[in-house]
């Protein structure tokens, strides 16, 4: 009695982690999906905003990335359901985690290479560092608010983007010891485009930084540092950003 005992016991532990596969290997595959047609979103987004991508759309090596990073990890678990719909989403703190397509575009618009050093200003969440990590040699990011940068921190961490330093502190005076940066991205709206990020900025480097009031529009700026030192501006499309906090920025 005692072992057809111990063989039902057995069966139930069995049965249970079987049902815990499937329960999760579910929910996983959905997740590809939903990745999957957050991808389809944003080319077609880039192909209705040409005059804002370049070339023939986003970078393929982009897609490819923002096709693995799990979104849904960088979101508050109540937001999860949404992560990878066509919106920003609230992190918490009066942050937001950016649309898909914003996040595609910045990251192209910078031209990140293998092994160029990157910096974020407003890391959020973590997401878009996320993104940026594999197509980066290094990358850094600072954000303002303590408790957002120290969870984001440790989840890249946990995730095993070991590229990426996140610090806390005034991205609007940039990272001077990490200085210069062959892309800056910054995802937070200045009522100006922040001198010490351009001076941060190498020579050949590029910059996206939204521009303009809270109860302003805003635009997308492309900034560019040529070879000579000369720093060339474009405007690409009005987009919608938290105000970037810190002393310069009022």
């Amino acid at each position: 009695m005692r072992r057809l005992a111990q063989c039902r016991a057995l069966l139930v532990v069995v049965l249970a982690s079987a049902a815990a596969m499937v329960s999760t290997s579910a929910p996983a595959q959905n997740r590809l999906a939903e990745r999957a047609a957050m991808i389809e979103t944003i080319k077609g987004h880039a192909r209705s905003s040409a005059s804002a991508v370049e070339g023939q759309g986003i970078d393929p090596a982009v897609l490819t990335t923002m096709g693995k990073v799990p979104r849904h990890l960088f979101v508050p678990e109540e937001q999860r359901s949404a992560a990878y719909g066509d919106r920003p989403l609230p992190i918490g703190y009066g942050q937001t985690i950016s649309q898909p397509f914003i996040v595609a575009l910045m990251t192209d618009l910078i031209n990140v290479r293998p092994g160029d050093s990157v910096l974020e200003i407003g890391t959020g969440s973590g997401y878009q560092a996320a993104v940026l990590s594999p197509l980066a040699g290094k990358v850094y990011s600072i954000e303002i608010i303590p408790q957002l940068g120290e969870r984001a921190a440790a989840r890249l961490a946990e995730l095993r983007y070991d590229n990426v330093e996140v610090k806390v502190g005034d991205g609007y005076y940039g990272w001077p010891a990490r200085a210069p940066f062959d892309g800056i991205v910054v995802t937070a709206a200045a009522s100006h485009i922040p001198p010490p990020l351009v001076e941060q900025l190498a020579k050949g480097g590029r910059m996206v930084v939204p521009v303009g009031g809270p109860f302003a529009t805003q635009f997308l700026m492309l900034v560019e540092k040529r070879r000579d030192g000369s720093i060339t501006t474009r405007q690409l499309l009005p987009v919608s950003f938290v105000p970037l906090r810190g002393g310069g920025a009022r």
